[in-house]
């Protein structure tokens, strides 16, 4: 049988990538039960790009699916942006793989370049890290406006600026779909041409791809890229039905999720809950996503006040003393990429659970992965206080801080405004607990010529997780600006840290 030109490129496209990305697979960790499953598009039985509109189910009818009990049950939901999708899938598919022109989205990002028509929409957020010390960015359909007016190109570009300053750590993307419709939506061709142009920098340590509130459209489009995407992107990808299925992996209480979104996922939950099996296995499931009760040794997802209460009164937590303790030898500082890689997500989960139940220990335990074990559970324990190192109390001051203009007489302000902060309205046990951080992340810095860890790269590693807002949205420009600051901090610890 005679095989057509876009059945070569595709097979061509396929073969680079996987090329490309194939150091990528023993890397790629998997959470459990949120696996992307391909059986679940089978109801749609396409074999060939021409039959795929006939496939498609009534287009009025939404068609998800539940993974927790960790099988596919279909529900029903009369709420489908189904409508999205191009009248021809095969023709704009073939327009976009036949097409090579990604000269426009190939450009070099110009030195001072404006986003500030894209970045107005809140479109891309970065915020903070996940449960595995990840940096989490979001993207979310409803916030796109109208495609008349949006140069998605330009959007794209918007992305790869901000996944510039993350990629050289591993990081987690989450795209939220609700609110994508006809009016908004990005043509097909782009889509394709827009995955061609993210190259193998940005998909390397591209950990987890959520994708939350998936719908008919979001799966047909995965059936028609998959024959020329790899197989190692592919197992990045994880359906999200529901945002309490993220809960074990994300601070949702920190990610500030728009009330549109929110209120959509409200519905489907309680849509679901009315169903006959949702009583069933996977209603049990469900329920067991929720927080379980508080230990007296727990020391993850609870205030400072709370540890040290159920801590004999010690100012530094036991989770905090027992990491630094392993980390502050030379092996340790010297390793390269220190506080930037995630070890396996189940040993940072098994770690935490032994920190909560008042076990002991051992990093040692965990062989080549144990640096980064105890460097990710650190970070994991600052960013899930109830209430941030750095406290809600601070966060305006802590963003208007980079105003202040350089020079060498705005030096001596900045100093002044950074001792005011931290020696006079930060919390005594907070203040404690900083200094014993910095000190420890200072030594880090001194050997940055061999962990390259500069004061810059801790900066942005920690800052998100030492500051965060209990109301405003995250922005790349609020966390640029908490970045600063904490970079300050390290690189004048010895004038600011004295009492």
């Amino acid at each position: 049988m005679p095989v057509s030109v876009m059945d070569k490129k595709l097979i061509e496209d396929k073969c680079l990538i996987d090329c490309e990305e194939e150091e990528e697979a023993e890397n790629c960790d998997h959470e459990p039960g949120l696996e992307f499953d391909d059986s679940e598009l089978e109801h749609t039985k396409p074999q060939d790009l021409s039959v795929i509109p006939d496939a498609l189910v009534d287009d009025t009818v939404d068609y998800q699916f539940m993974m927790l009990d960790g099988k596919t049950n279909p529900i029903l939901y009369l709420e489908s942006p189904d409508e999205l999708m191009e009248d021809n899938f095969e023709e704009a598919f073939r327009d976009a793989l036949l097409s090579d022109d990604l000269s426009d989205l190939n450009k070099e990002i110009g030195p001072g370049e404006d986003f500030s028509d894209i970045a107005k929409h809140g479109i891309v957020e970065v915020v903070g890290d996940d449960v595995y010390g990840r940096k989490v960015i979001t993207i979310y359909a409803c916030r796109l406006p109208s495609n008349k007016s949006l140069d998605f190109n330009h959007l794209l570009k918007y992305l790869m600026y901000t996944l510039d300053q993350y990629v050289e750590n591993d990081y987690t993307l989450v795209y939220f779909h609700y609110g994508l419709n006809s009016s908004n939506k990005p043509p097909l061709s782009w889509l394709w041409q827009a995955y061609k142009a993210v190259d193998r920098k940005y998909k390397k340590n591209l950990k987890s791809l959520y994708l939350v509130h998936p719908t008919n459209f979001i799966r047909i489009v995965w059936k028609i890229f998959k024959p020329a995407i790899s197989v190692k992107f592919g197992q990045k990808v994880r359906y999200v039905n529901y945002l309490e299925e993220l809960k074990p992996h994300l601070h949702l209480e920190q990610l500030l999720i728009p009330k549109e979104v929110l209120e959509h996922d409200k519905r489907l939950v309680e849509a679901a809950k009315k169903k006959s099996w949702f009583n069933g296995p996977a209603s049990r499931s469900f329920q067991n996503l929720s927080a379980p009760s508080l230990l007296e040794t727990q020391q993850f997802r609870v205030s400072l006040k709370y540890i040290k209460e159920h801590n004999n009164g010690d100012i530094i937590p036991r989770v905090v003393h027992g990491c630094i303790s392993f980390l502050n030898n030379e092996t340790a500082l010297q390793t390269e990429g220190i506080f930037r890689r995630s070890p396996n997500i189940k040993l940072v989960s098994d770690v935490q659970n032994l920190f909560n139940q008042g076990k002991e220990v051992n990093f040692d335990d965990y062989g080549e992965q144990s640096v980064h074990v105890a460097a990710v559970i650190l970070k994991s324990f600052l960013r899930e206080l109830e209430e941030p190192l750095l406290t809600f109390d601070l966060y305006d001051d802590v963003i208007d801080f980079q105003q202040i203009s350089s020079g060498n007489h705005s030096q001596i302000e900045k100093l002044a405004v950074a001792k005011s902060l931290i020696l006079q309205r930060l919390p005594e046990d907070n203040y404690k607990l900083l200094k014993f951080l910095v000190e420890f992340l200072v030594k880090v810095m001194d050997r940055s010529n061999l962990n390259k860890m500069t004061a810059s790269n801790l900066a942005i590693v920690f800052g998100p997780n030492l500051l965060w807002s209990i109301n405003k949205q995250a922005s790349l420009t609020s966390i640029t600006n908490i970045n600063h600051f904490t970079e300050f901090l390290l690189k004048n610890h010895d004038v600011i840290f004295v009492r």
